[in-house]
């Protein structure tokens, strides 16, 4: 039937909510058939990575071997993209990274093999996989972020500032607020100087939101820049706003500079009881405050909030990525396999 005239017919009662509910279910199989596709994929893949790894142990299999195998495997498969030798080597690898296979089924198979690729080149420790590869999962890292996230120790530097969260705020509130407290903060996506001021560096924060945003972490809206709040017939300016989702309440964000001082969080409290009275509505949650430095000396910045009644966290910030390089592939390269292998059949 011609959709003009598909359009004419009177639709019953209900029925465009009915089909809006048929679409989310739809949906929903689609995500849990996609999901289910890569968990046996995944699974697949590490089995294969087993059967390498055991039959070269006992039987001496070396590279030619594999390269045989690839050459077989695409042979009877040739719709199957995946069985390069390249990637029979990275399936080895998987293999021995990850020798149990719960861990496979439960973690790192709900990530794409791409995902797990990068888990494999970019980090060292298992630990430290299995980590960033449960985070990827739960917020639905794409692979350049979860890439990204490793190559700025995101993990490593959560919950690394100095903060009250833990005496004012309730579980799971102090869990959250801890996770998007990070200690630096990387602002290396800026195209300012060292030398840059505070008006400066804020601007430019603003004007690279996205990306400010993924730093902050999840949940973070950005409200304002510069929010006017009037007490007392005086004018004052907010550096920067956010409301937070999941935590349901207002962040209020200061850029300093220069180093912590105990004084600036006197500013800093002002703004959160100014936000509290004027902004914060009945449902939302007392305001949170996030002092960045260009430095601090941390007892000090402990000695200045002790005895605060707001939750306020202090960090570092730093413009460019001045972190040690421990980033070195947890597993040689495929080359060096290959190698390691030809000297193995000799």
């Amino acid at each position: 039937m011609p959709e003009k005239t598909l359009s004419l017919i009177d639709t019953p009662q209900g029925y465009s909510a009915w089909l809006a509910d048929l679409k989310g279910r739809i949906q929903k199989a689609q995500q849990r058939a996609s999901l289910a596709v890569n968990r046996e994929l995944v699974g697949l893949y590490w089995h294969l990575g087993r059967d390498i790894v055991e039959r070269q142990a006992a039987q001496g299999w070396g590279a030619k071997v594999i390269e045989r195998l690839a050459h077989d495997l695409k042979t009877a498969f040739p719709a199957m993209k995946g069985f390069s030798r390249a990637n029979l080597m990275y399936m080895r690898a998987f293999a021995e990274a990850w020798p149990e296979e719960a861990i496979v089924q439960q973690a790192v198979g709900q990530l794409p093999w791409g995902h797990n690729l990068v888990l494999l080149t970019k980090l060292k420790k298992p630990q430290e996989r299995l980590a960033y590869a449960v985070r990827a999962s739960e917020c639905g890292w794409s692979r350049s972020t979860l890439q990204m996230h490793i190559e700025s120790r995101l993990l490593e530097r959560e919950g690394n500032g100095v903060s009250n969260f833990s005496a004012l705020l309730q579980p799971p509130g102090t869990d959250l607020a801890r996770q998007f407290l990070k200690d630096p903060y990387l602002f290396d996506f800026l195209n300012v100087t060292q030398e840059a001021s505070e008006r400066e560096i804020e601007a430019a924060l603003v004007e690279h939101i996205t990306q400010f945003l993924l730093e902050l972490g999840a949940g973070f809206a950005f409200v304002g820049r510069q929010v006017h709040m009037e007490v007392g017939g005086d004018d004052f300016y907010i550096d920067l706003l956010f409301y937070h989702l999941k935590l349901r309440c207002y962040v209020v964000i200061e850029l300093k500079a220069e180093k912590f001082k105990p004084e600036h969080l006197g500013q800093l409290s002002f703004y959160l009881t100014a936000v509290d009275l004027q902004m914060k509505l009945e449902q939302d949650n007392p305001t949170i405050g996030l002092l960045l430095c260009k430095g601090k000396n941390k007892v000090v910045a402990e000695y200045a909030l002790r005895g605060k009644s707001q939750p306020i966290g202090v960090a570092e910030f730093q413009l460019i990525n001045t972190l040690p390089e421990e980033l070195q592939a947890s597993l040689p390269t495929v080359e060096q396999i290959e190698r390691e292998l030809a000297i193995r059949q000799e």
